[in-house]
């Protein structure tokens, strides 16, 4: 798989994938904006404007408008926020590719952001909130970063407080999208069965005209932890959910990919470490897995698992176990399971970059975040060339007790046994 990269007049980064077999193509815009930039005064307004760009333009007044365009193409579209990126767009038909770039650019530069819309969606937010908040299995993640990163932005929820999102008016998005939404700080990814010249022409005709002008950088993160850490969530449930891991790197890192592939060691599948030992010899859980997350200047390795009331104490303590393991490099970890973890991790990436989605995904957020764009082959040869010495000095140098944490949700109210057990030995 090759990429090509044109940057326009106006600082816009265009990326084209050819997939030549593909008879269908995915068209991406990436903004270097997400809930990492937001103030308390606009907490959650990046995951709001993400939902308004649908709600109608000049070009086409209504969100029916927009969505009966798409469905009459047979295609699908939709948008996501992160913590620093936000992404919207369209896959369809390859002999779709103007229209969907049309809609898109109509989208991000004349929304009519009509107060009125903006208060019906209101409600839509509100109940996207309280969805997170009844499903323990997402919402433990948004607690596990909260312990991490505090109270900042990088720590508080991508779908806002509802107090907030109660207030924001018309302004405030224009406010945002004002500082943020430059035409430098986007990029436009085209993947699938395309022409490049003719893309080309068609990205600038389209974003050519869009402005250029200075963004802001979000806060960077401070981490000054020194002893494990501890948040409890009090709520009723049938299961506890916890989340427990430790500080490690940012996406720029060489070191992310040894991490990784002890992330798939230790929670990776099935067969994995924690898997075995929690769920399958101890009956302890039904899920278990381990991962390792990055952002601009900071990371984390963390294994997230779905535990029995009665026997939270049990999990934890094996769990703080088998990371005291990696911290003493007696993992022992053996030929075979590295073979089977990095296999692991090369597999469920191919298969995701079979879709023109993801691999528009991946372009994207490799331009906005980090320092070099490498193809998908050159991932696969870095984490193939990974050895048990690089595994097991990355479980040296990062599992230390002043980088662990623990995240929980649940019915659950004896913080002293969990402060007893959460060390690393």
């Amino acid at each position: 798989m090759r990429f090509s990269k044109t940057i326009l007049p106006n600082g816009l980064r265009l990326i084209t994938v050819p997939m030549p077999s593909f008879e269908s193509a995915t068209v991406m815009v990436m903004v270097g904006a997400g809930s990492r930039y937001e103030t308390k005064k606009n907490s959650g307004i990046s995951h709001f404007l993400e939902h308004m760009a649908f709600k109608g333009t000049e070009k086409r007044p209504t969100a029916l408008a927009i969505s009966s365009l798409i469905d009459g193409m047979g295609g699908e579209f939709n948008a996501f926020t992160g913590k620093e990126t936000t992404g919207y767009y369209i896959k369809a038909a390859k002999t779709n590719v103007e229209l969907c770039l049309d809609v898109l650019s109509d989208m991000l530069q004349h929304s009519k952001l009509e107060q009125v819309e903006i208060d019906k969606e209101k409600g839509v937010i509100l109940e996207e909130i309280n969805l997170y908040e009844d499903t323990p299995m997402r919402k433990i993640g948004d607690i596990y970063e909260n312990l991490l990163y505090g109270n900042t932005p990088l720590g508080w929820d991508i779908a806002g407080e509802k107090d907030i999102i109660k207030a924001i008016n018309r302004q405030d998005f224009l406010d945002y999208m004002g500082s943020l939404y430059s035409a430098d700080n986007m990029t436009v990814v085209i993947a699938g069965g395309i022409d490049e010249k003719e893309v080309a022409k068609l990205v600038e005709q389209y974003f050519g005209g869009m402005s250029r002008f200075k963004t802001p950088k979000p806060l960077p993160v401070k981490e000054k932890q020194t002893k494990p850490a501890i948040l409890i969530k009090q709520k009723k449930t049938e299961q506890i959910h916890i989340a427990m891991g430790i500080r490690t790197v940012p996406i720029d890192s060489e070191e992310k990919y040894p991490l990784e592939v002890l992330a798939a060691i230790l929670g990776g599948g099935m067969s994995s470490r924690l898997f075995h030992e929690i769920r399958e010899k101890r009956g302890l859980a039904y899920y278990v897995r381990s991962s390792s997350d990055h952002y601009k200047d900071c990371g984390s390795l963390v294994t997230g698992a779905g535990i029995d009331p009665k026997r939270v104490i049990d999990a934890v303590s094996v769990l703080a176990e088998e990371y005291s393991k990696v911290k003493d490099g007696t993992l022992h970890i053996t030929d075979e399971e590295l073979t089977k973890s990095k296999e692991y991790l090369k597999g469920h990436f191919v298969l995701e970059l079979e879709d023109s989605r993801s691999v528009a995904g991946y372009y994207a957020h490799q331009e906005l975040l980090e320092e070099e764009q490498i193809n998908p082959d050159a991932a696969l040869a870095k984490i193939d060339a990974i050895t048990k010495d690089q595994v097991e000095e990355m479980g040296k140098k990062y599992f230390k007790n002043e980088t662990l944490n623990l995240a929980l949700i649940g019915d659950f109210a004896d913080r002293q046994k969990l402060e007893d057990i959460v060390k690393l030995v």
